[in-house]
């Protein structure tokens, strides 16, 4: 069984190409990546709005794209194509899955595993980064 960590991505980027670990400049997207560190991943893996999954060294271009602001039906689309992803990359069923993201991004791929940690799960956008710095202080 693998640690798979999976960070959302944000909005505010670089404004240039830089792997996809660099490219998120946001609070959020860095004390979250810091966090994953802490949780002695297997793989890490970014949840990208236009991407889908990310390779956290994949090169990528800026972009600017929000799930907050799809259809119900587009993220639905999207979360179909994250769980492809992931099926081709992880052992869904077996893995231990931690979700760093909000619930944007969960709300139609929490159906991953039983085995899994939502550090933020419903908490509020401001509360987000002092859970994060929380739990990564704990784990230090």
């Amino acid at each position: 069984m693998a640690t798979v960590v999976l960070v959302s991505c944000g909005k505010r980027k670089l404004n240039h190409a830089a792997p996809a670990k660099d490219l998120y400049i946001g609070p959020l997207f860095r004390l979250s990546w810091k966090y994953a560190q802490t949780c002695n991943p297997d793989k890490i893996f970014i949840l990208s709005t236009k991407h889908h999954l990310l390779s956290p060294e994949r090169v990528i271009e800026p972009y600017d794209m929000t799930l907050k602001h799809m259809s119900i039906k587009k993220r639905k689309e999207w979360s179909i194509e994250v769980l492809k992803e992931l099926r081709s990359k992880t052992d869904i069923k077996k893995d231990k899955f931690v979700l760093i993201a909000e619930k944007p991004y969960l709300e139609y791929i929490d159906s991953i595993h039983a085995d899994k940690e939502e550090p933020l799960k419903d908490l509020p956008f401001e509360k987000c980064i002092s859970r994060l710095k929380e739990l990564t202080k704990a784990r230090e």
